[in-house]
């Protein structure tokens, strides 16, 4: 290991520690990760600026400071399924009956499948807006490559229906779904955490001492997950100062400015769409800078992991301990929203590659028939996108072979895929959290004296001993 390497190593360590200084000396939560975050942009820009993008130093520091990094990121994948199973169970016992789930359900799915289409109009509109087309790029070896594995994967795309996806969530071998194994296993363990529920109502009425039992368990395992829930959590400046240094380092500045117009028009519709869940925040009786003081943690870690279902434990704690969310709507807010209906990867993304890339087969993007269709597609797809798996590449590989659209044109923006996808994952886990508040006020199910307090935006990290 050559001394270059171990002094980034030591100046990652000199931060981790200043970072762990701050925690013990009780700094506010969202003040550490904002210092993460900059930290992490500017050593993340030294490391390039001094080596290069591309050079084996940094490559191989990267992959020191991913034992950080992706490390918290595979704590956060550790606790999901736990989180979800005792979460959803115990909220089910406090709800009572089997039509509150119901009823949570319906209003998530709803304004999921909502928010996704007003993103892709965006994206549309956005994508018109700056006159994107595909034939203007030149592809380099890495898209020549990327498109070569899009076409490979075209066929497990096209061979999606929307029984197949509904049979997809079946929880089949709920066992197998606790692993992780399968892209629906989130919504599986849901599901199957919904009908232990259940059927433990039931027996409140016919044997009312074993579901006294059920219900002294089950809140006693809860109790043990959020213990779980919160040691990880108090680990996330930490990821975020390794994975944004990761990041940054990374990034190709040659490559972004090639496509710098892409990146503009894609940060202009995220951006708009993030306006669009503030307004929905508002409509429902909260007030929106509230909310977005106390989601910018949550949405920096999204930001910087790029992981939706990474940041799901994150989300449940915005929603429950920020916004004064119930239990049960944010858990199926925050797991739905993981899966179907995200407004980045499955809206904004592939609306703009569908009317960037239909140029160069002779469609008009300005025809209001292709614009429908489009919309109507999306919809659909990004409810398969959760029976695939590969978030934002299966979302477009769906819109753009039911369109009948060349698919390998997409590889053309390999070099800004990490660029762009940081926003897109922000604004998935913006679009999830906004839905489980609204979701909330429209049944009652929110504190508003929680979401209006000051005192909790911290996520309650260090209240909770």
């Amino acid at each position: 290991m050559s001394f270059s390497i171990l002094a980034n190593i030591a100046v990652m360590a000199g931060l981790l520690a200043l970072l762990h200084r701050f925690q013990k000396q009780y700094m506010p939560f969202t003040r550490r990760v904002f210092i993460a975050l900059g930290l992490g942009v500017g050593f993340g820009a030294a490391l390039q600026f001094i080596y290069g993008a591309s050079s084996p130093v940094v490559q191989e520091s990267i992959s020191w400071f991913n034992v950080v990094g992706s490390g918290y990121v595979a704590l956060l994948k550790m606790i999901i399924m736990p989180l979800i199973m005792v979460s959803v169970l115990s909220a089910i016992l406090k709800l009572k009956g089997a039509g509150s789930v119901g009823r949570i359900s319906l209003w998530v799915l709803s304004l999921l499948m909502v928010t996704v289409i007003i993103a892709a109009a965006i994206g549309i509109g956005s994508a018109l807006l700056f006159d994107l087309n595909a034939e203007a790029i030149t592809a380099g070896s890495r898209e020549t490559a990327r498109a070569h594995h899009l076409l490979a994967t075209m066929g497990k795309a096209e061979a999606i229906s929307i029984p197949s996806m509904l049979l997809g969530l079946i929880p089949a071998n709920p066992f197998l779904d606790m692993t992780g194994a399968r892209s629906t296993s989130i919504i599986a363990v849901v599901i199957f955490s919904a009908f232990l529920g259940t059927a433990a109502l039931d027996l409140a009425r016919k044997k009312p001492d074993t579901f006294a039992a059920i219900e002294s368990a089950v809140d006693t395992l809860h109790k043990l997950v959020m213990r779980m829930v919160t040691i990880v959590l108090r680990l996330t400046p930490f990821g975020i100062l390794a994975l944004m240094t990761r990041v940054v380092a990374n990034s190709n500045v040659a490559d972004i400015m090639q496509l710098i117009q892409f990146v503009m028009a894609s940060y202009v519709a995220l951006g708009l769409v993030f306006l669009v869940h503030l307004g929905m925040v508002m409509l429902a009786g909260g007030n929106p800078l509230t909310f977005l003081k106390k989601v910018l943690p949550t949405l920096s870690f999204a930001f910087s992991s790029r992981s939706s279902a990474g940041t799901m434990p994150l989300s449940i704690q915005t929603l429950t301990r920020s916004l004064g969310v119930s239990e049960g709507v944010a858990n199926f807010a925050a797991s739905f929203g993981t899966t179907i209906g995200q407004n980045g990867c499955a809206g904004i993304y592939p609306a703009m590659l569908a009317v960037m890339i239909a140029p160069t087969v002779g469609i008009n993007p300005l025809d209001l028939g292709f614009i429908a269709t489009l919309l109507v597609t999306i919809a659909i797809g990004s409810f398969g996108v959760a029976g695939v798996g590969g978030g934002a590449t299966f979302a477009a590989l769906i819109v753009l072979s039911a369109l009948g659209l060349p698919v390998e044109l997409a590889g053309l923006l390999i070099s800004i895929e990490p660029l762009i996808d940081m926003g897109r994952t922000a604004i998935n886990v913006s679009g999830a959290i906004a839905t489980g508040f609204v979701s909330g006020r429209a049944m009652g199910e929110v504190d508003m004296n929680v979401f209006n307090s000051q005192d909790t935006v911290e996520l309650d990290m260090e209240a909770v001993s």
